[in-house]
């Protein structure tokens, strides 16, 4: 018996710090048919972390070596925020498909050029919204699309760390375009509540800075309106003391999730997904507790979670450029978080209720 060779993909992947390294290779690593062949780094230290884990990829300084060779089909934009619209821009008039490290652009409007640009050149362009994969959020939107809740009224959604001290040394921290808390924690939350329930009719948000010297905000909350449900995501970095990380109320019932996906402390740990068997497993300690009325009877009790896996976004990924499948994160939807970010930043800044504008 045999079975049919799959296409290969050839990656480059531009960037091999914290999102490269860490989010990005990996997963690229663990799906048949994609091929990561160079990586863009100027840091010893990466350089040498590539060159152990991946050595059939090129190592070069130059994000033009990746964009301008002929041999490569998709490329990963894996760099501060500010040079996103830029690279990704270049990629797509090479003629590449793009993957852009969240979130997508500073503002709405450079994603809008970039969508009309992909379609004009016939490529596919995604944002790296990978949170979809992580194992509570396939666990709450499980719990939401089986109707044990019955109409929701109200959800809530947690992204908080403890970092009193600025980290340094990082363009996470530092003033430039689509840096800040908003964009960084805030963009999981809000796509998360996007493929939830949809685009929201009103936004009210108090966005500001906490930690004293902080060029950037580090806190916000933003509540989006819809018919009849509120929508509450806020995220901070003091916040030693963690509240539940989703909170869902309904006409029947509520849900409480804790706890964080456990990829990311792996990942931070050094841990490889294709040497981890049970990769993306929660401890039941952090399962989710139901307390409804569900077909006549109470319901109450731990909810195992479902398991996540980044190296799904990265199958999606392969599925719709082979036309195997359709694209998941639309870069439409990715353009749509960054619009609920301008509206949340209009409304900080103006103190008022804004109405979101498609």
């Amino acid at each position: 018996m045999t079975t049919e060779a799959r296409t290969t993909i050839r990656v480059g992947l531009i960037g091999f710090g914290m999102a490269g390294r860490i989010f990005h290779a990996p997963f690229i690593h663990l799906v048949p048919g994609l091929e990561l062949v160079r990586i863009r780094e100027s840091r010893e230290e990466n350089i040498q972390i590539a060159r152990s884990r991946y050595p059939q990829a090129i190592i070069t300084s130059q994000a033009d070596d990746i964009i301008q060779d002929p041999a490569i089909d998709l490329v990963i934009v894996a760099t501060p925020n500010s040079s996103h619209y830029a690279l990704a821009k270049q990629a797509l008039n090479a003629g590449k498909h793009v993957v852009v490290e969240k979130p997508f652009t500073p503002t709405s409007a450079e994603a809008d050029e970039l969508i009309q640009l992909a379609q004009q050149q016939q490529r596919l362009l995604t944002v790296y919204q990978n949170r979809r994969w992580d194992s509570d959020f396939k666990t709450v939107r499980k719990v939401l699309e089986s109707g044990v809740l019955g109409e929701v009224v109200e959800y809530k959604a947690h992204f908080d760390r403890f970092r009193p001290m600025l980290k340094g040394n990082t363009w996470k921290e530092e003033a430039a375009p689509g840096t800040g808390i908003v964009y960084d924690l805030g963009s999981h939350l809000i796509d998360q509540a996007l493929v939830l329930f949809g685009r929201p009719q009103e936004i009210s948000a108090d966005i500001r800075i906490q930690r004293p010297l902080s060029p950037v905000p580090d806190k916000f909350e933003a509540t989006l309106f819809y018919d009849t449900l509120n929508v509450t995501l806020s995220a901070g970095l003091l916040v030693r003391e963690l509240s539940p990380r989703y909170i869902l109320h309904g006409n029947r019932g509520s849900f409480l999730k804790c706890g964080l996906d456990v990829q990311e402390k792996a990942l931070n740990d050094g841990l490889l997904p294709h040497l981890e068997p049970a990769w993306g497993v929660e401890p039941e300690s952090i399962w989710g507790h139901l307390n409804t009325e569900f077909q006549g009877l109470h319901v109450t009790g731990r909810v195992e979670s479902e398991p996540g896996h980044y190296r799904g976004f990265y199958e999606n990924v392969y599925r719709a450029i082979t036309g195997e499948g359709t694209l998941e994160v639309k870069p439409e939807q990715a353009r749509d978080v960054i619009k609920v970010v301008e509206t949340m930043m209009q409304s900080s800044q103006e103190k008022r209720t804004v109405p979101f504008i498609a």
